[in-house]
């Protein structure tokens, strides 16, 4: 491979802030995994976010680039997996898979899009150092009439509509907007662009904590919501405290602590098989590795407040919560599943279509 940009490339980030800033080039915040795409005749390459290649777990998406993107070329960009309509994360960190068989397999079962929304380079020419507003004009060429599993993103400079999106677009599983200054030059690793993100609060039980990796403290909270069925589920964790909060939240929790898990809600957290039914923590995964799983059970009577930008599937926080306070006055049996906002439903099919 011999390309005016090599790999690996770490790919430009985004820092958060709380409203859309004006004057900028807007997109969909597409909830995948990021990818830099080096394509050099027959010879692609995908790049993770951390610089590791993801080519051998996405063959198909390997097949489709060379046949539909320009012949040298380093892309930027999200792979993702559709289905009914609306992205579904939970199936695209299956396809990460070491044996090649269940690679293959999943390819044809689950199969994965890429959404490109930057050009880092064509033919011989980096366009590293060119403004975001020429790189978006010559993308829009160089894949004009580019057919699926290859997407453009999305792209709009008027902040009425990039407002739009930001309600409508979460109904079909994607995660906010990214907000873009249109002379950025690409900036590999630096959080030099925006993204605004849907924030809301639950209650919800605090069940347990695993301890810090640097010692007997508070490492992170498990959280759970009960279900219809009065179960109590596993939907998360917070983790974001200061050393200080971390020591004072053992002390605070003692009362609760239980010395044995017989008699918890997840009391079978260790049973393999316990979590085909149910969602409990310490799931058992290959991105755990040797990872030690183990946490401290506590009686579920205390409710916490926590913020959280949406759900996967309906059945879990996407990402780690983010605690706001203790609240006494809640009940743990109200903190169920019917308090959350469910996003109106948005056909992923139509933002396909908005590409330009």
């Amino acid at each position: 491979m011999d390309l005016p940009v090599m790999p690996p490339v770490k790919p430009m980030l985004a820092k958060s802030v709380a409203r859309i800033p004006p004057g900028m080039q807007y997109e969909a915040k597409w909830d995948g995994f990021r990818a830099i795409v080096f394509r050099d005749g027959d010879e692609v390459e995908l790049g993770s976010r951390t610089g590791k290649t993801l080519t051998r777990y996405f063959p198909e998406l390997v097949a489709a680039l060379r046949e539909r993107v320009p012949e040298r070329c380093v892309l930027d960009g999200e792979i993702v997996i559709a289905r009914e309509g609306r992205l579904d994360f939970d199936a695209l960190t299956e396809r990460i898979h070491p044996a090649d068989s269940r690679v293959r397999t999943l390819a044809e079962r689950t199969p994965a899009s890429f959404v490109v929304f930057d050009l880092l380079a064509l033919a011989d020419e980096s366009l590293m150092d060119a403004p975001l507003s020429e790189r978006r004009s010559l993308l829009v060429t160089a894949l004009d009439g580019v057919t699926p599993p290859v997407h453009v993103a999305p792209a709009t400079t008027d902040i009425e509509v990039a407002r739009e999106w930001f309600e409508q677009y979460e109904g079909a599983g994607l995660d906010g907007v990214v907000a873009k200054p249109p002379t950025l030059r690409y900036r590999p690793d630096e959080r030099a662009m925006f993204k605004i993100k849907h924030e809301r609060t639950a209650d919800v039980v605090v069940a347990g904590y695993r301890l810090h990796k640097s010692g007997p403290v508070v490492g992170s909270l498990l959280l759970g919501l009960y279900d219809g069925t009065g179960a109590l589920q596993h939907v998360g964790v917070s983790a974001a405290f200061s050393m200080q909060r971390r020591r004072e939240l053992v002390e605070e929790l003692e009362p609760l602590r239980m010395d044995d898990v017989a008699g918890h809600p997840w009391a079978a957290w260790a049973d393999e098989a316990a979590h085909e039914s149910a969602r409990l923590p310490g799931a058992p995964s290959r991105w755990s590795g040797k990872k030690d799983l183990s946490w401290v059970p506590l009686r579920p009577d205390r409710v916490a407040e926590v913020a959280y930008d949406h759900m996967e599937n309906g059945r879990r926080f996407r990402h780690t919560a983010r605690f706001r306070r203790w609240r006494p006055d809640r009940v743990p049996e109200s903190c169920t599943y019917a308090q959350l906002e469910e996003p109106v439903r948005y056909d992923l099919a139509e933002i396909f279509g908005r590409a330009g």
